[in-house]
């Protein structure tokens, strides 16, 4: 099968050379055929040797690289590359817990491609023209992969393609269906997922193993869950024996969610006896109230999607912080986090410590947080290391 080709200016193969999946447009010299956007393509340097494969989209990023060796993407190859992903995830994730990133994009070779995989159903979401137009292929692949494990296939990609292209598309089942809410295990904490009509594919999988950490801190304190969405760092902490949690969102729906995961680990009796929640802006709520806590969690939505909106994050974040970091009791910890890609480790770190300056608090390092190893970055494309964390002991 012959795709288009698209030749590099010279000196323009180093970046590619280096594994890196994107190529930009400014370093392309010419282009023999004529690719549409979500074609195929192969990328080849000034003299025609052979450099990767990758989908085409007229934009800044020209080619986003899925392989660096001559393949045709038919379903053998997805197949291939899906059940090597697998193997890698069989030998990470950690036991009781059936849910979990399958393919991280760019970390597995996959650019633009996110599969989160939900007790068996699995929800596809295309950051691009080409993978989408893949969802056909890649689901019979995932039914080879997983057999009669997979109940299902949800293509939840409307809310991140390209606008015009997103237009012609609807969220759907590709294989099989399911009712949602579905129950999944995270360490064995139970969690209802609902990728329809829930954030992203439906629950925020890369916070599983700082869950976790979270838990270490909780038995008997008061905590406070900021920018819930469905519980996730309440549940963990209830169920090390926090002695009280309040869970923050300003959506209805997440705080409806978060108490039914409650109800779901303990039962109506911890609702009421140990968990409180409320519908409110975080800095309209922490404004509000002089609650204190010996544990608080800040797991904001991205404030910063592009550059032109960084400064703007930055102030944000910092506020929030300051905020976050006068609800402390002394002695207490602040989990604190940033998942703008925009904002790089160095940015938030410096951000925080603006904060507590303004906050006038005394403050500790105790861990720096990333996302867990089904979340991986690829060496040569750190762009992918998203999610920035720190725990912080106050005095």
């Amino acid at each position: 099968m012959q795709f288009p080709q698209l030749f590099l200016r010279s000196g323009r193969d180093e970046a590619i050379r280096r594994f890196h999946p994107w190529v930009f447009s400014g370093a392309v010299a010419r282009t023999d055929g004529e690719p549409v956007d979500g074609d195929v393509v192969e990328v080849r340097d000034k003299k025609g040797n052979y450099l990767a494969t990758g989908h085409f989209h007229n934009g800044s990023i020209l080619v986003r690289i899925f392989s660096f060796t001559p393949v045709i993407p038919d379903v053998a190859y997805w197949t291939s590359k899906l059940t090597t992903i697998r193997n890698i995830r069989t030998a990470i994730l950690p036991p009781q817990t059936n849910c979990y990133r399958l393919v991280h994009g760019e970390g597995d070779g996959c650019t633009g491609l996110i599969i989160d995989m939900y007790n068996g159903v699995a929800v596809l979401q295309a950051h691009s023209i080409g993978m989408h137009r893949e969802r056909n292929l890649i689901t019979e692949a995932l039914k080879n992969v997983f057999g009669d494990q997979l109940i299902a296939v949800y293509d939840k990609s409307a809310e991140t393609l390209p606008d015009d292209y997103a237009a012609t598309v609807q969220n759907a089942y590709r294989y099989g269906r399911a009712d949602v809410p579905h129950e999944v295990l995270e360490n064995n904490h139970r969690f209802l997922v609902d990728w329809i009509s829930g954030q992203k594919t439906g629950f925020f999988l890369d916070q599983r193993e700082n869950r976790k950490l979270l838990a270490r801190y909780a038995a008997g304190k008061k905590v406070l869950n900021a920018f819930c969405y469905s519980g996730g760092f309440s549940v963990y902490a209830l169920k090390a024996g926090a002695a009280l949690v309040h869970s923050v969102d300003a959506s209805q729906k997440a705080i409806d969610l978060t108490n039914r995961n409650v109800a779901l680990n303990f039962g109506e009796t911890e609702v009421e006896n140990h968990h409180e929640a409320y519908v409110d802006d975080v800095l309209k709520f922490l404004h509000a109230h002089d609650h204190t806590y010996e544990v608080v969690v800040l797991d904001p939505p991205a404030y910063a999607k592009s550059m032109s909106a960084r400064h703007r994050a930055v102030q944000g974040y910092k506020r929030l912080n300051a905020e976050g970091l006068r609800r402390v009791a002394k002695g207490g910890v602040l989990f604190t986090f940033s998942c703008s890609q925009v904002i790089d480790r160095e940015l938030f770190y410096n951000t925080i410590v603006a904060a507590a300056i303004e906050a006038g608090r005394q403050v500790r390092v105790l861990h720096h947080l990333s996302q867990p190893a089904d979340h991986p970055v690829n060496l040569f494309h750190p762009e992918g290391g998203y999610l920035k964390g720190l725990v912080l002991w106050v005095e």
